[in-house]
Protein backbone atom coordinates (compact mmCIF):
# COMPACT_ATOMS: atom_id res chain seq x y z
CA UNK A 1 0.00 0.00 0.00
CA UNK A 2 2.49 2.13 0.78
CA UNK A 3 4.32 1.31 -2.20
CA UNK A 4 1.71 1.89 -4.32
CA UNK A 5 1.04 5.98 -2.65
CA UNK A 6 4.69 6.43 -3.09
CA UNK A 7 4.54 5.74 -7.12
CA UNK A 8 2.27 7.65 -7.28
CA UNK A 9 3.66 10.95 -5.64
CA UNK A 10 6.95 10.42 -7.81
CA UNK A 11 4.52 10.68 -10.79
CA UNK A 12 2.58 13.09 -10.09
CA UNK A 13 6.17 15.14 -9.26
CA UNK A 14 7.33 14.71 -12.69
CA UNK A 15 4.32 15.67 -14.52
CA UNK A 16 4.28 18.82 -12.78
CA UNK A 17 8.17 19.34 -13.53
CA UNK A 18 7.15 18.14 -17.22
CA UNK A 19 4.39 21.31 -17.60
CA UNK A 20 6.83 23.83 -16.02
CA UNK A 21 9.68 23.25 -18.36
CA UNK A 22 7.37 23.44 -21.71
CA UNK A 23 5.51 26.77 -20.81
CA UNK A 24 6.73 29.38 -23.32
CA UNK A 25 7.95 32.85 -21.70
CA UNK A 26 5.50 35.56 -22.54
CA UNK A 27 7.00 39.22 -23.24
CA UNK A 28 6.77 41.72 -20.77
CA UNK A 29 4.34 45.03 -21.46
CA UNK A 30 6.26 47.74 -22.39
CA UNK A 31 5.98 50.34 -19.14
CA UNK A 32 6.01 53.72 -21.16
CA UNK A 33 5.51 54.58 -24.94
CA UNK A 34 8.61 54.15 -27.35
CA UNK A 35 9.50 57.41 -29.09
CA UNK A 36 8.30 58.08 -32.89
CA UNK A 37 11.30 59.83 -34.06
CA UNK A 38 14.43 60.66 -32.99
CA UNK A 39 15.65 64.46 -32.12
CA UNK A 40 18.69 65.81 -33.77
CA UNK A 41 22.01 66.20 -31.47
CA UNK A 42 22.61 69.87 -30.61
CA UNK A 43 26.38 70.53 -30.84
CA UNK A 44 27.57 72.57 -28.08
CA UNK A 45 29.62 75.78 -28.83
CA UNK A 46 32.77 75.26 -29.22
CA UNK A 47 35.03 76.97 -26.42
CA UNK A 48 37.32 79.84 -27.87
CA UNK A 49 40.44 79.08 -27.49
CA UNK A 50 43.19 81.76 -27.49
CA UNK A 51 44.58 83.37 -30.42
CA UNK A 52 47.91 82.61 -31.25
CA UNK A 53 50.17 85.53 -32.79
CA UNK A 54 51.22 85.17 -36.54
CA UNK A 55 53.19 87.44 -39.03
CA UNK A 56 50.86 89.78 -40.79
CA UNK A 57 51.03 89.03 -44.19
CA UNK A 58 50.90 92.00 -46.91
CA UNK A 59 47.76 91.93 -49.32
CA UNK A 60 48.41 92.91 -52.31
CA UNK A 61 46.59 96.76 -53.60
CA UNK A 62 43.55 96.99 -54.70
CA UNK A 63 41.84 100.07 -56.07
CA UNK A 64 38.83 101.53 -54.04
CA UNK A 65 35.97 102.32 -56.07
CA UNK A 66 35.17 106.61 -56.05
CA UNK A 67 33.63 108.14 -53.85
CA UNK A 68 31.78 111.55 -55.40
CA UNK A 69 32.79 113.83 -55.33
CA UNK A 70 35.83 113.26 -53.19
CA UNK A 71 37.81 110.55 -54.33
CA UNK A 72 38.68 110.11 -58.04
CA UNK A 73 40.16 107.31 -60.15
CA UNK A 74 43.81 107.28 -60.68
CA UNK A 75 44.66 109.47 -63.61
CA UNK A 76 45.77 107.38 -66.47
CA UNK A 77 48.86 108.29 -68.19
CA UNK A 78 49.99 108.30 -71.64
CA UNK A 79 53.22 106.40 -73.34
CA UNK A 80 56.24 108.28 -73.25
CA UNK A 81 56.23 110.78 -76.52
CA UNK A 82 58.57 111.67 -78.73
CA UNK A 83 57.87 115.22 -77.99
CA UNK A 84 59.47 116.20 -74.25
CA UNK A 85 57.00 119.15 -73.55
CA UNK A 86 54.05 116.43 -73.69
CA UNK A 87 52.09 115.80 -70.34
CA UNK A 88 52.28 112.55 -69.06
CA UNK A 89 48.36 112.55 -68.35
CA UNK A 90 47.81 113.23 -72.01
CA UNK A 91 49.05 112.35 -76.02
CA UNK A 92 51.23 114.01 -78.56
CA UNK A 93 50.69 112.55 -81.94
CA UNK A 94 52.96 113.18 -84.64
CA UNK A 95 50.53 113.38 -86.86
CA UNK A 96 48.85 115.89 -85.43
CA UNK A 97 51.64 118.03 -83.65
CA UNK A 98 49.82 121.06 -82.95
CA UNK A 99 47.03 118.86 -81.26
CA UNK A 100 46.99 118.03 -77.46
CA UNK A 101 44.60 115.04 -76.51
CA UNK A 102 43.71 114.91 -72.44
CA UNK A 103 40.25 113.47 -72.98
CA UNK A 104 39.24 110.95 -70.55
CA UNK A 105 42.50 110.61 -68.92
CA UNK A 106 40.83 111.35 -65.12
CA UNK A 107 42.73 114.29 -64.60
CA UNK A 108 41.86 117.07 -62.49
CA UNK A 109 43.86 119.95 -63.17
CA UNK A 110 44.99 121.21 -66.62
CA UNK A 111 48.29 120.31 -67.50
CA UNK A 112 51.03 122.66 -69.02
CA UNK A 113 49.99 123.13 -72.18
CA UNK A 114 52.77 123.19 -74.89
CA UNK A 115 53.30 126.57 -77.16
CA UNK A 116 53.00 124.61 -80.15
CA UNK A 117 49.05 123.56 -79.47
CA UNK A 118 46.42 124.92 -81.31
CA UNK A 119 44.05 122.20 -80.61
CA UNK A 120 43.04 121.20 -76.97
CA UNK A 121 41.02 118.34 -76.18
CA UNK A 122 39.65 118.22 -72.51
CA UNK A 123 36.30 116.82 -72.14
CA UNK A 124 35.27 114.27 -69.60
CA UNK A 125 37.46 114.78 -66.91
CA UNK A 126 37.19 115.68 -63.33
CA UNK A 127 38.29 119.05 -63.57
CA UNK A 128 37.10 121.66 -61.24
CA UNK A 129 38.45 125.01 -62.35
CA UNK A 130 40.61 126.77 -65.08
CA UNK A 131 43.44 128.95 -64.16
CA UNK A 132 45.75 131.08 -66.58
CA UNK A 133 48.99 129.32 -65.55
CA UNK A 134 48.79 126.32 -67.64
CA UNK A 135 48.18 128.35 -70.51
CA UNK A 136 50.93 130.58 -70.03
CA UNK A 137 52.90 129.97 -73.67
CA UNK A 138 50.17 128.70 -74.69
CA UNK A 139 49.12 131.69 -76.66
CA UNK A 140 48.31 129.75 -79.96
CA UNK A 141 45.18 127.96 -79.02
CA UNK A 142 41.98 127.88 -81.45
CA UNK A 143 39.78 125.58 -80.07
CA UNK A 144 39.29 124.28 -76.29
CA UNK A 145 36.60 121.47 -75.45
CA UNK A 146 36.21 121.11 -71.42
CA UNK A 147 32.96 119.42 -71.94
CA UNK A 148 31.40 117.18 -69.20
CA UNK A 149 34.23 117.98 -66.45
CA UNK A 150 33.02 119.67 -63.15
CA UNK A 151 33.96 123.41 -63.62
CA UNK A 152 32.72 125.91 -61.59
CA UNK A 153 34.99 129.00 -62.23
CA UNK A 154 36.81 130.33 -65.04
CA UNK A 155 39.59 132.39 -64.37
CA UNK A 156 39.10 136.02 -66.48
CA UNK A 157 43.33 136.33 -67.09
CA UNK A 158 42.99 132.50 -69.14
CA UNK A 159 41.48 133.90 -72.12
CA UNK A 160 44.14 136.65 -71.86
CA UNK A 161 47.01 134.13 -72.67
CA UNK A 162 44.56 133.26 -75.59
CA UNK A 163 43.83 135.78 -77.58
CA UNK A 164 43.20 133.91 -80.57
CA UNK A 165 40.96 131.88 -79.46
CA UNK A 166 37.86 130.66 -82.07
CA UNK A 167 36.32 127.82 -80.54
CA UNK A 168 35.10 127.11 -76.88
CA UNK A 169 33.24 123.97 -75.77
CA UNK A 170 32.33 123.94 -72.33
CA UNK A 171 29.25 122.40 -72.01
CA UNK A 172 28.24 119.93 -69.28
CA UNK A 173 29.83 121.50 -66.35
CA UNK A 174 28.76 123.33 -63.01
CA UNK A 175 28.98 127.15 -64.34
CA UNK A 176 26.39 129.78 -62.73
CA UNK A 177 27.31 132.33 -65.02
CA UNK A 178 28.83 133.11 -68.40
CA UNK A 179 32.74 133.80 -67.84
CA UNK A 180 33.77 137.10 -67.79
CA UNK A 181 36.95 138.40 -70.31
CA UNK A 182 35.71 136.15 -73.11
CA UNK A 183 38.35 136.80 -75.97
CA UNK A 184 36.84 139.16 -78.93
CA UNK A 185 38.15 136.58 -81.68
CA UNK A 186 35.75 133.71 -80.25
CA UNK A 187 33.41 132.23 -83.16
CA UNK A 188 31.67 129.80 -81.11
CA UNK A 189 30.69 129.30 -77.35
CA UNK A 190 29.43 126.64 -75.80
CA UNK A 191 27.44 126.71 -72.66
CA UNK A 192 24.57 124.25 -72.49
CA UNK A 193 23.58 122.17 -69.84
CA UNK A 194 25.51 124.10 -66.88
CA UNK A 195 23.97 126.34 -63.79
CA UNK A 196 23.83 129.52 -65.29
CA UNK A 197 21.29 131.94 -64.23
CA UNK A 198 22.85 135.28 -65.12
CA UNK A 199 24.67 136.84 -67.93
CA UNK A 200 27.01 139.76 -66.69
CA UNK A 201 27.11 142.85 -68.00
CA UNK A 202 29.40 143.20 -70.67
CA UNK A 203 30.30 140.02 -70.82
CA UNK A 204 30.21 139.77 -74.89
CA UNK A 205 31.21 143.16 -75.34
CA UNK A 206 33.52 143.77 -78.40
CA UNK A 207 32.29 139.75 -80.18
CA UNK A 208 31.44 141.04 -83.05
CA UNK A 209 33.19 137.82 -84.69
CA UNK A 210 30.58 135.30 -82.35
CA UNK A 211 28.69 133.58 -84.78
CA UNK A 212 27.19 130.50 -82.71
CA UNK A 213 25.97 130.67 -78.95
CA UNK A 214 24.23 127.67 -77.24
CA UNK A 215 22.42 128.31 -73.70
CA UNK A 216 20.19 125.48 -73.62
CA UNK A 217 19.65 123.76 -70.32
CA UNK A 218 20.37 126.36 -68.33
CA UNK A 219 18.51 128.33 -65.15
CA UNK A 220 17.91 131.65 -67.53
CA UNK A 221 15.18 134.09 -66.62
CA UNK A 222 14.35 136.93 -67.61
CA UNK A 223 16.07 139.10 -64.91
CA UNK A 224 18.88 137.27 -65.39
CA UNK A 225 19.45 138.59 -69.09
CA UNK A 226 19.34 141.67 -69.56
CA UNK A 227 18.38 144.26 -72.40
CA UNK A 228 21.74 144.27 -73.52
CA UNK A 229 22.95 140.88 -73.41
CA UNK A 230 23.34 140.47 -76.67
CA UNK A 231 23.47 143.84 -78.55
CA UNK A 232 27.26 143.97 -79.29
CA UNK A 233 27.16 140.50 -81.21
CA UNK A 234 26.66 141.47 -84.49
CA UNK A 235 27.77 138.36 -86.24
CA UNK A 236 25.45 136.08 -84.44
CA UNK A 237 23.87 133.49 -86.40
CA UNK A 238 22.47 130.82 -84.01
CA UNK A 239 21.09 131.79 -80.63
CA UNK A 240 20.15 129.02 -78.16
CA UNK A 241 18.31 129.51 -75.23
CA UNK A 242 15.75 126.72 -75.06
CA UNK A 243 15.14 124.92 -71.78
CA UNK A 244 15.24 127.99 -69.59
CA UNK A 245 12.58 129.73 -67.62
CA UNK A 246 11.95 132.67 -69.64
CA UNK A 247 8.73 133.84 -69.63
CA UNK A 248 9.24 137.05 -72.52
CA UNK A 249 11.12 137.06 -75.87
CA UNK A 250 15.10 137.75 -75.55
CA UNK A 251 15.51 141.87 -75.96
CA UNK A 252 18.66 143.03 -78.18
CA UNK A 253 19.06 140.36 -80.42
CA UNK A 254 20.86 141.22 -83.26
CA UNK A 255 19.15 141.18 -87.15
CA UNK A 256 21.56 139.40 -88.61
CA UNK A 257 20.36 136.13 -86.79
CA UNK A 258 19.42 132.91 -88.63
CA UNK A 259 18.14 130.35 -85.71
CA UNK A 260 16.24 131.09 -82.72
CA UNK A 261 15.90 128.49 -80.68
CA UNK A 262 13.64 129.03 -77.74
CA UNK A 263 12.18 125.58 -77.03
CA UNK A 264 10.86 124.39 -73.22
CA UNK A 265 10.36 127.83 -72.11
CA UNK A 266 7.30 129.92 -70.61
CA UNK A 267 6.82 132.53 -73.04
CA UNK A 268 3.18 133.29 -73.36
CA UNK A 269 3.68 137.07 -75.14
CA UNK A 270 5.39 137.94 -78.56
CA UNK A 271 5.79 141.55 -79.22
CA UNK A 272 3.43 142.40 -82.17
CA UNK A 273 6.87 143.72 -84.39
CA UNK A 274 9.50 141.19 -82.52
CA UNK A 275 10.16 140.13 -86.38
CA UNK A 276 10.81 143.08 -88.40
CA UNK A 277 14.61 143.31 -88.28
CA UNK A 278 15.57 140.39 -88.76
CA UNK A 279 16.87 140.19 -92.40
CA UNK A 280 17.81 136.90 -92.77
CA UNK A 281 15.51 134.81 -90.07
CA UNK A 282 14.98 131.51 -91.69
CA UNK A 283 14.47 129.30 -88.71
CA UNK A 284 12.13 129.69 -85.30
CA UNK A 285 11.44 126.96 -82.50
CA UNK A 286 8.97 127.96 -79.92
CA UNK A 287 7.67 124.12 -78.71
CA UNK A 288 6.58 124.36 -75.50
CA UNK A 289 5.66 127.46 -74.27
CA UNK A 290 2.65 128.77 -73.17
CA UNK A 291 1.75 130.86 -76.55
CA UNK A 292 -2.13 131.24 -77.01
CA UNK A 293 -4.24 132.98 -79.56
CA UNK A 294 -3.68 136.25 -77.40
CA UNK A 295 -0.20 136.51 -76.88
CA UNK A 296 0.52 135.59 -80.57
CA UNK A 297 -0.35 139.04 -82.89
CA UNK A 298 -2.37 137.77 -86.17
CA UNK A 299 0.52 138.63 -88.44
CA UNK A 300 3.50 138.44 -86.13
CA UNK A 301 5.45 135.48 -88.12
CA UNK A 302 5.03 136.86 -91.37
CA UNK A 303 8.29 137.78 -92.50
CA UNK A 304 9.98 136.49 -95.90
CA UNK A 305 12.81 134.96 -94.96
CA UNK A 306 11.47 132.43 -93.15
CA UNK A 307 11.54 128.74 -93.80
CA UNK A 308 10.66 126.92 -90.82
CA UNK A 309 8.33 128.04 -88.02
CA UNK A 310 7.59 125.28 -84.89
CA UNK A 311 5.04 126.14 -82.39
CA UNK A 312 4.10 122.10 -81.27
CA UNK A 313 2.79 121.86 -77.63
CA UNK A 314 1.28 125.23 -77.16
CA UNK A 315 -2.38 126.86 -76.96
CA UNK A 316 -3.31 127.75 -79.75
CA UNK A 317 -6.75 127.78 -81.27
CA UNK A 318 -6.12 128.93 -84.82
CA UNK A 319 -2.94 129.25 -87.25
CA UNK A 320 -1.47 132.03 -87.30
CA UNK A 321 -0.80 133.73 -90.86
CA UNK A 322 2.63 133.19 -92.62
CA UNK A 323 4.66 134.14 -95.53
CA UNK A 324 4.69 132.20 -99.03
CA UNK A 325 8.58 131.07 -98.73
CA UNK A 326 7.53 129.40 -95.37
CA UNK A 327 8.43 125.39 -95.95
CA UNK A 328 7.55 123.62 -92.54
CA UNK A 329 4.54 124.56 -90.01
CA UNK A 330 4.65 122.47 -87.01
CA UNK A 331 1.58 123.44 -84.94
CA UNK A 332 1.22 120.23 -83.46
CA UNK A 333 -0.79 119.81 -80.21
CA UNK A 334 -2.49 122.93 -79.69
CA UNK A 335 -5.93 123.70 -79.25
CA UNK A 336 -6.93 124.37 -83.01
CA UNK A 337 -10.38 122.88 -83.83
CA UNK A 338 -10.52 124.34 -87.42
CA UNK A 339 -8.39 124.97 -90.68
CA UNK A 340 -9.35 127.54 -93.05
CA UNK A 341 -7.42 127.12 -96.07
CA UNK A 342 -8.61 130.68 -97.77
CA UNK A 343 -7.92 132.55 -94.48
CA UNK A 344 -4.16 131.36 -93.74
CA UNK A 345 -3.14 131.14 -97.98
CA UNK A 346 -0.47 133.95 -98.64
CA UNK A 347 -2.31 134.33 -101.84
CA UNK A 348 -6.05 134.91 -103.21
CA UNK A 349 -7.55 131.58 -104.15
CA UNK A 350 -8.55 133.72 -107.19
CA UNK A 351 -5.06 134.06 -108.42
CA UNK A 352 -3.91 132.09 -111.12
CA UNK A 353 -1.37 129.21 -109.40
CA UNK A 354 -0.84 127.21 -112.16
CA UNK A 355 2.61 128.06 -111.97
CA UNK A 356 4.33 126.06 -109.42
CA UNK A 357 6.99 128.83 -108.87
CA UNK A 358 4.00 131.21 -107.98
CA UNK A 359 2.71 129.04 -105.10
CA UNK A 360 3.45 128.88 -101.62
CA UNK A 361 6.15 126.94 -100.54
CA UNK A 362 4.71 124.92 -97.69
CA UNK A 363 5.73 121.44 -98.11
CA UNK A 364 4.95 119.91 -94.83
CA UNK A 365 1.82 121.14 -92.49
CA UNK A 366 1.74 119.06 -88.49
CA UNK A 367 -1.38 119.08 -87.15
CA UNK A 368 -1.90 116.30 -85.42
CA UNK A 369 -2.73 116.59 -81.85
CA UNK A 370 -5.51 118.91 -82.18
CA UNK A 371 -9.03 118.33 -82.39
CA UNK A 372 -9.43 118.17 -85.90
CA UNK A 373 -10.31 115.47 -88.00
CA UNK A 374 -10.34 114.54 -91.43
CA UNK A 375 -10.93 115.51 -94.47
CA UNK A 376 -8.50 117.84 -95.13
CA UNK A 377 -10.36 121.14 -96.71
CA UNK A 378 -10.40 121.56 -99.76
CA UNK A 379 -9.11 125.05 -100.29
CA UNK A 380 -6.13 124.27 -97.68
CA UNK A 381 -5.10 121.62 -100.83
CA UNK A 382 -5.95 124.31 -103.49
CA UNK A 383 -3.73 126.94 -102.22
CA UNK A 384 -0.83 124.97 -101.03
CA UNK A 385 0.36 122.99 -104.29
CA UNK A 386 3.51 122.00 -102.99
CA UNK A 387 2.55 120.53 -99.92
CA UNK A 388 3.70 116.78 -99.42
CA UNK A 389 3.07 116.14 -96.39
CA UNK A 390 0.25 116.87 -93.75
CA UNK A 391 -0.67 115.19 -90.34
CA UNK A 392 -3.62 115.84 -88.95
Amino acid sequence: MKAGVGLFSALALFLLMGAVFTQRVRPKKPTRRPATTRKPAVPKPAVPRPAVPRPAVPKPAVPAEPQEPTDFPPVILGPPSMYPDCPRECLCSPSYPNSLNCENRNIRAIPVVPSRTHYLYLQNNYISEVTAEPFVNATEVRWINLANNRIHRIDKQVFEKIPSLLYLYVHRNQLKEVPSGLPASLEQLRLSKNRISKIPAGAFNKMGNLTLLDLYHNQLSDSGLGKNSFKDLKSLMQLNLAHNTLKKMPDGVPGSLIQLFLDRNRIDDIPKDYFKDFAHLAFVRLNYNQLSDKGVPKAVFNISSLLDLQLAHNQLASIPLFNGHLEHLHLNHNSIESINGTLICPYSLQADLSDYTLAPRLRYLRLDGNHLSPPIPLDVIMCFRHLHSIVI
